[in-house]
């Protein structure tokens, strides 16, 4: 069964790296290969949940590579596999001929492989290289029309902010290996529960911090609202079931640890719920729809950060994949009207709706399930994590039903704006029929999923996730939850364009994104960049002076050796050769070969060395 795995695996990975290989010789087959190969991972990913495979491989000494699908892993793959066939699909019918489609879709298909690796890996080694993966092809999409200025500079806030965060991995990686001596057990994500103190701290804390980057919940939210510089088609599959949500299924998946801590549920709770309720009140503040949509995918994911922490696994899955149908669906109907219509501000979207109907309707259907109205599938989704947060705080169960009015408030108020009677468009351009048809099959998806959070379909999701215990919401949770969300819809929508009842301030920081991206300037960047700047100051005006003053020194040295010592040495050489040269003459002179005088020569040395010995005795 592990060739089921590998090839689940190595097929959108290697796909998206043939392509990206080929580049634009490859453009005009691009949309068909990618469309078969996301169709084939489907398949595959339905096989695996069903199966269970493992795969394991030499990675390094002691470390093997371990992939492995249980329930939670199982879900998650057929719900990236099935929304990016979808966004696929839309996206074949949508992007021009004229684009780089063999790199778009190359890089698309990377992006969900490296998803599936993230939600496969069995380990921290394995679960860091998919998460990586996962970041460098999102700046690429994200900044995929790299000749705009704005669009890179956004690439690189979403990358730069969540880069950081992704830190906290490798300190969870670190305090795993201190804690278990370098065993393999040590990094395996199931085994990280058994660590010991401070070591259990060190592993939670770099986990959470990281899963929060990753799914820009607080106080890393801000990157969100940069990466809708992007294509529609990047923003519906890193919105709903890949990137952003990968944070908050690494919590769904290391509930033990944080149970095991002490203090990570609490506080992964806790942020949860402050995320879904200030970050809906940024969506309620924005006129852009995908800057409303992309708050909103804060909000969301807050839910499944609250459940996480509450313990509640089934409601926060359940909303994972809920969210996945209705937020994929959101954002391609956004980028559908911004390419027929050339705006996505909401006073300029009146109307939009009436003008394309399909795509309205889709549309609705899915803000309506975002709104938490029944029968429609968040709205079960919501009340299944909230049962759980009740039994673990009132005050929890308080502040997630406070987000779920604003999520009421937000869709409602996209939908008043969209449903507006049409104003004329002779300009408006035709969606392309390919581009409607996956955005029905997701409305759809959004009723189905509904019937996950009823008997006996929940008690089935409860035994393929292996939990038990699950707290069930009751009767009156669900109509509560359910009249406030009817209450809150029909006061947006008899509110109409009004401006909001709030304080200029407050307005301006909701709109603003709670200012968080300038905040994060002003404590990180701006300290940061003016580090830099002394630390070249001191390169320029110390470090190279120093260099400099060295290189003369030794300059001037060199030159009064070459004047002075150099004129010494070579005066010594000269005389000793001159010397050397003068005792050869005189050495010449008795060899004149007449016998004579070599017997004369002898004869004194002889008489020299006589009277030597003689006075030496």
């Amino acid at each position: 069964m592990s060739a089921l795995l590998w090839a689940l695996v190595a097929l959108p990975l290697g796909s998206g790296v043939l392509l990206l290989v080929v580049g634009r010789r490859a453009d005009r087959a691009a949309p068909g290969v990618a469309l078969a190969v996301a169709a084939a991972a489907l398949g595959l990913a339905v096989a695996a949940a069903f199966r269970h495979p493992s795969a394991r491989a030499p990675f390094l000494d002691g470390l093997p590579m371990r992939l492995t699908v249980d329930g939670l892993s199982g879900l998650l793959a057929v719900t990236v596999t099935a929304v990016t066939l979808v966004v696929l699909l839309f996206s074949a019918a949508e992007f021009g001929a004229g684009e780089a489609r063999a790199r778009f879709f190359g890089l698309m298909l990377l992006f969900a492989g490296s998803m599936l690796v993230t939600v496969t890996a069995a380990t921290l080694p394995v679960l860091l290289m998919g998460w990586e993966v996962m970041g460098a092809t999102s700046w690429a999409l994200i900044g995929y029309w790299w000749r705009d200025p704005e669009r890179t500079s956004a690439a690189d806030t979403a990358f730069l902010t969540t880069r950081t965060a992704d830190l906290g991995l490798y300190l969870a990686a670190g305090a795993a290996l201190a804690s278990g001596g370098g065993r393999n057990s040590s990094l395996s994500l199931d085994g990280l529960a058994r660590a010991e103190e401070p070591w259990l701290s060190f592993i939670t804390a770099g986990v959470v911090v990281a899963a929060l980057g990753k799914s820009a919940q607080l106080p890393f939210s801000f990157w969100l609202s940069k990466a809708m510089r992007g294509p529609s088609p990047v923003s519906a599959l890193l919105h709903s079931a890949t990137m952003v949500v990968a944070g908050a299924y690494l919590l769904l998946r290391t509930g033990p640890l944080l149970d095991a801590s002490g203090w990570g549920d609490d506080v992964v709770a806790w942020t949860g719920a402050a995320t879904a309720v200030l970050l809906g009140l940024v969506a309620v503040a924005q006129t852009d729809l995908k800057q409303l949509l992309a708050a909103s995918s804060c909000a969301q994911i807050g839910f499944m950060v609250l459940a996480a922490g509450a313990g509640a696994t089934t409601g926060g899955t359940l909303q994972l994949v809920a969210h996945a149908a209705a937020k994929s669906l959101l954002f391609l109907a956004a980028g559908a009207w911004l390419t027929a219509l050339g705006t996505q501000q909401l006073p300029a979207l009146l109307g939009a709706a009436r003008h394309h109907r399909t795509v309205g309707t889709a549309f609705t259907v899915a803000a309506l399930s975002l709104a938490g109205l029944p029968p429609l599938s968040l709205w079960a989704a919501k009340d299944v994590l909230l049962a759980g947060a009740l039994e673990r705080s009132p005050w929890l169960y308080a502040a997630g039903l406070a987000a779920a009015v604003l999520s009421a408030v937000y869709s409602a108020r996209a939908l008043w704006f969209v449903w507006r009677p049409a104003v004329a468009r002779p300009d408006a351009r035709r969606i392309p029929a390919g581009a409607v048809w996956p955005l029905v099959l997701l409305a759809f998806a959004c009723v189905a999923l509904v019937a996950l959070a009823f008997p006996p379909m929940l008690d089935s999701v409860d035994r393929v996730l292996a939990v038990s215990g699950q707290p069930a919401p009751h009767v009156w949770e669900f109509a509560l939850s359910a009249g406030l969300a009817v209450l809150a819809a029909a006061a947006v929508w008899g509110w109409g364009a009004r401006p909001l009842p709030l304080a200029a301030r407050a307005k301006s920081g909701f709109a603003d994104w709670l200012g968080l991206e300038r905040a994060a300037h002003v404590l990180l960047v701006a300290p940061t960049m003016r580090l830099a700047r002394a630390a070249a100051a001191f390169d320029d005006k110390v470090l190279d002076r120093a260099i400099d003053g060295s290189a003369s020194v030794t300059v001037r040295l060199a030159r009064w050796t070459d004047d002075v010592v150099e004129r010494a040495v070579d005066g010594t050489v000269g005389a000793v050769a001159a010397g050397t040269r003068a005792l050869g003459r005189w050495a010449r002179r008795p060899q004149t070969g007449q016998l004579h005088q070599y017997l004369a020569q002898a004869v004194a040395a002889f008489t020299v060395l006589a009277v030597v010995l003689v006075l030496v005795r």
